[in-house]
């Protein structure tokens, strides 16, 4: 799991922000929030512009060099902060994984150049390298592959994932589980039709898997549930395509003729189906389209996978009661810092707090 990230000079974040997902509370309620001492369930609230979807983009910066998993084009266009001077943006990842804790920092100018790397477990550095200079130290790495070839001439290939690929021993293991937990990370937007980072290489069978198995049966369990009362139909048009309708006196096409709404139940639908063996997820604006019952039904599917760690970005304050999460699962993004609601005041919140009516009145203000 993801114990704590931190990330400085990259687009909006000049500071330094950090999420610290130990940084949990002795709450006797909806502990299932909570997973292995982590937080494992969060919802970061925000104003327009503060980087919602920006601490999204940086957590997942870490598939672009260490995986050859899909990365949405456009997204990590103009990647330093523009208001500083800055020449790279620092990445900040602690792992708290089975074989041990892995503590990888890196610093990148842009989205393909590395500029250094750092790499420990349990506290002792393996890995130190300069790009710039071509040096470092690599001696914690060399005592455990003496045998492997340490002249890197190319800043856009990271020393971690060389070493993980070219490595069958098992004297990485850590470093192994890393990369697996990274290459089953996922982010998506609500906002458009399956735009995503992570997990897969390329996009396939969006519209298609929809015939497999039961899916369908299991689509249109979950739209009744989320008070869209169609009923869906699959017909083989004259071209031998299968396609997907709404069945009524006259077959209307689903993807042509769905609301914004029952669109993003069908991504969401598709990832929760399609996405095996998930480590982390993060969904931008999860709710944009939902009613507040929807959106609150959403957020209690997701409670049911505590197997991986997940983070909602949202602008719905509905959803902050301590009936659906608690004070430690539920963080604002201001300009330069990334603080739970407990984090944000002095008053002591308890599970009879109205914590809407407290965000709405302004007690997390800073």
């Amino acid at each position: 799991m993801l114990k704590k990230f931190e990330v400085k000079g990259f687009k909006n974040f000049s500071n330094n922000i950090k999420l610290d997902f130990s940084d949990i509370r002795d709450y006797k309620f909806n502990e299932w929030c909570i997973q292995d001492n982590l937080l494992n369930k969060i919802i970061i609230y925000g104003r327009n512009a503060s980087g919602k979807s920006n601490i999204g983009l940086a957590l997942f910066d870490i598939t672009t060099h260490l995986t050859d998993k899909n990365i949405t084009p456009g997204v990590y266009d103009y990647y330093l902060n523009a208001d500083d001077e800055t020449e790279y943006a620092e990445f900040h990842y602690t792992f708290k994984l089975e074989s041990g804790e892995v503590d990888y920092l890196y610093r990148k100018k842009d989205i393909k150049n590395l500029l250094y790397e750092r790499i420990s477990i349990d506290g002792e550095v393996l890995i130190s390298y300069d790009y710039t200079t071509m040096s470092g130290d690599l001696e914690g790495i060399k005592k455990l592959m003496p045998s492997l070839n340490y002249e890197f001439q190319d800043n856009s290939v990271s020393i971690l994932r060389y070493i993980v690929n070219n490595t069958p021993s098992d004297s990485v293991i850590p470093l192994k589980q890393l990369m697996r937990f990274v290459n089953n990370m996922l982010w998506f937007r609500s906002l458009d039709e399956n735009r995503y980072i992570g997990y897969k290489t390329e996009s396939s069978n969006y519209t298609k898997f929809i015939f497999e198995e039961n899916n369908l049966n299991k689509f249109q369990k979950l739209l009744n549930e989320a008070g869209v009362n169609e009923k869906l139909a699959v017909i083989k048009d004259p071209d031998g395509q299968q396609r997907l309708y709404f069945d009524k006196k006259s077959l209307i096409p689903f993807f042509k003729s769905a609301s914004n709404g029952t669109k993003a139940l069908y991504t969401l639908f598709y990832w929760l189906t399609e996405a095996k063996n998930l480590s982390f997820l993060f969904i931008d604006e999860f709710d944009a389209y939902y009613h507040f019952e929807l959106s609150e039904m959403i957020v209690k599917l997701l409670e049911n996978h505590n197997e991986f760690q997940t983070i909602l970005t949202s602008h719905n304050t509905n959803l902050l009661t301590n009936r659906i999460m608690r004070p430690d699962c539920y963080f604002i993004l201001s300009s330069n810092k990334l603080t739970s609601l407990c984090n944000a005041t002095t008053r002591e919140l308890r599970e009879g707090h109205n914590l809407e009516k407290l965000y709405i009145n302004g007690e997390f203000d800073e």
